[in-house]
């Protein structure tokens, strides 16, 4: 069933971006780099505590047309198990997505991602690594409102996570149980994003809230809240090519996880991090990057600690 899903999914979107553009809005492609910065969210939504979550933000809410590429790099120290206090165990998360956002009409469009993971914790036996498809992801985005002066937009969304990355009961013995490539159920998210922009400057605050159901096995990875805040200040620009730096936070809550309906122990927690980045664009094509290191980190009742975020991406807009 994984198979028809991943291969209709893979139809979808390439005809939605190869088809005539006579036969969709079309919004003039902006430049401005506040207004084509992609999101973070749905990335490896394997987590009940924010270990391998590439969390929301979703500022791809305001982005004009676009395909692309984006690599996602995620580091955390872990107990090695459950009856030591050390944190000695590296765990790397990475994440390789094609994502795209497609105009419908003036005011609604279609986000759609298809994640590539490959996972990797170093232990005392040696290095575990897990490899493949992870969840897909389909939202309808709306523009809720905007002012006459274009300086507020307000924006929703809701959206579907499609299970088609791999679960794996043997994972969720361990401390992290979220090492996995998929949740293994169908997950549903509702999303908020308000920018405020006036000339060189730009804030965004977004938020975003994640239902997850239980799986075929019986687990339930926990709902999960995100809220980022996000100020953008464009740097230089000419023609053809803009470059501009943000920096920001960005939150997240993660609710216990269940197994058959009982709570598990040791798997809600929270995190906050700073994140700075840029992106530079050249007529249609655009280039950014982000850090994001902790501020302040509780995941699974402390048996896990956040270190550190990266991302980049390639886009295209169409």
């Amino acid at each position: 069933m994984k198979k028809y899903i991943l291969i209709l999914f893979t139809i979808i979107t390439i005809s939605v971006s190869a088809s005539e553009k006579d036969s969709l809005y079309l919004p003039r492609y902006e430049a401005q780099t506040y207004a084509s910065i992609k999101s973070q969210r749905f990335f490896c939504d394997a987590c009940g505590c924010a270990a391998g979550n590439g969390s929301s933000g979703f500022e791809s809410l305001l982005n004009p047309q676009f395909i692309g590429i984006k690599y996602f790099a995620q580091h955390y120290k872990a107990k090695e198990n459950l009856f030591t206090n050390d944190l000695t165990q590296n765990q790397y998360f990475n994440t390789v997505q094609i994502w795209g956002k497609i105009p419908v009409t003036k005011k609604l469009s279609i986000y759609a991602s298809l994640p590539f993971n490959f996972h990797e914790k170093k232990t005392l036996q040696g290095d575990i690594k897990v490899s493949g498809i992870g969840d897909a992801s389909l939202m309808g985005i709306y523009e809720l409102m905007r002012s006459k002066n274009t300086f507020h937009q307000l924006n929703g969304g809701i959206g579907v996570k499609i299970p088609l990355g791999k679960f794996d009961e043997r994972g969720i013995t361990g401390v992290n149980p979220s090492f996995q490539l998929g949740t293994g159920s169908w997950d549903y998210q509702m999303a908020l994003s308000y920018k405020y922009q006036k000339s060189l400057f730009a804030l965004m605050v977004n938020t975003d809230y994640t239902l997850k159901t239980e799986n075929k096995k019986h687990y339930q990875f926990g709902n999960q809240w995100n809220y980022a805040v996000t100020g953008f200040h464009r740097i230089w620009k000419n023609e053809n090519s803009t470059i501009s730096g943000k920096l920001g936070m960005q939150g997240e809550v993660y609710d216990w996880n269940k197994q058959f309906g009982e709570i598990m122990p040791r798997t809600a927690g929270s995190a906050l991090y700073g994140k700075l980045g840029f992106e530079a664009s050249y007529k249609k094509f655009s280039l950014g990057s982000e850090l994001m290191l902790p501020a302040y980190t509780n995941l699974a009742s402390g048996d896990i600690e956040a270190r550190s975020r990266f991302s980049v991406f390639v886009n295209f807009g169409l």
